[in-house]
């Protein structure tokens, strides 16, 4: 498939990071949100990610001016897709909203678009559905931080076309990631290991197992995780942790998926991790405190 121009959906931590792949690719990228301080924080999260390379000597300024040609950021959900050959949807872990925004990408996107979501959970089918072309609806489940994380996981349903499967694979390969194609199962492949080790991670902070710090350090060290359960966690999203936990209860009718109590308890105040300043680490110095 042939990518010049590219509309990505949700200006949050993985559509600004799917953004700023998509214009370090050479592509015409427009960063589209319906809240105006979203999409300037979006935008903003994005110049200072290029910043910090070029003072760490991994990004130059002439880099960083080209690619910043590539990007645009836009309030208008039809100027944002006009034109678009991939559009790919980052908004927040609801299937009516996702149902909502397919139907609209149907009408408003060219004919030949792709249309992606990057959900880490949700039915693919059931997203493809609410528009008149399933075949050409994919999920493509990007890994935060979307610029360094390689892997690009590839969901298809039973009505994406094997043309459409073939295009995804070769953007994900334009986009430097490595492909992986997994059947359109709750939860998917990463979603579904990733959500349970996380969940078990804070079963067993709250039973006083081990210090927060000390859990991440076990899983670094002695499986060679990149990263600990309990920081991934906060660096998602522990909403989008707990809302995937409780759509895998529901899907599998299967309790044992349900989120902690803890976990329920951090969202409900407000704690949703990095993002908001404090989840089960404090962020608020912009590094990982233990509380």
């Amino acid at each position: 498939m042939d990518v010049r121009s590219v509309a990505v959906i949700g200006a949050g931590t993985m559509g600004a990071g799917i953004a700023q792949v998509c214009a370090q690719t050479g592509w015409n990228t427009r960063l589209y949100d319906a809240f105006p301080e979203s999409l300037t924080k979006g935008m903003v999260a994005i110049e200072a990610f290029w910043d910090k390379g070029i003072e760490r000597g991994k990004t130059t300024s002439t880099q960083k001016a080209e690619w910043s040609e590539n990007l645009r950021g836009v309030n208008d959900l039809a100027e944002a897709v006009e034109g678009a050959d991939l559009v790919i949807e980052a908004v927040p872990e609801s299937m009516q909203l996702k149902q909502d925004i397919f139907a609209k990408l149907e009408r408003l996107a060219p004919s030949h678009a792709m249309l992606a979501t990057n959900t880490s959970g949700l039915s693919i089918s059931e997203i493809a559905q609410s528009t008149g072309c399933p075949e050409r609806v994919i999920g493509m489940h990007f890994f935060n931080p979307v610029p360094l994380m390689s892997l690009l996981e590839l969901v298809r349903h039973d009505t994406v076309s094997e043309e459409t499967i073939a295009a995804a694979q070769s953007i994900g390969s334009a986009m430097g990631k490595t492909t992986i194609v997994v059947r359109d199962v709750p939860g998917f492949a990463t979603s579904r290991l990733g959500v349970v080790l996380g969940n078990e991670a804070i079963r067993m902070l709250a039973d006083g197992v081990a210090s927060a710090s000390d859990i991440d350090t076990a899983m670094r060290l002695g499986y060679r995780h990149p990263m600990g359960p309990l920081e991934l966690s906060d660096l998602v999203g522990l909403d989008v942790r707990r809302d995937i936990l409780n759509n895998l209860a529901d899907a599998f009718d299967d309790e044992s998926y349900r989120p902690h109590p803890l976990l329920d308890r951090l969202v409900e105040a407000g704690d949703l991790g990095k993002k908001t300043g404090e989840g089960i680490y404090d962020w608020t110095s912009g590094k990982k405190v233990e509380r």
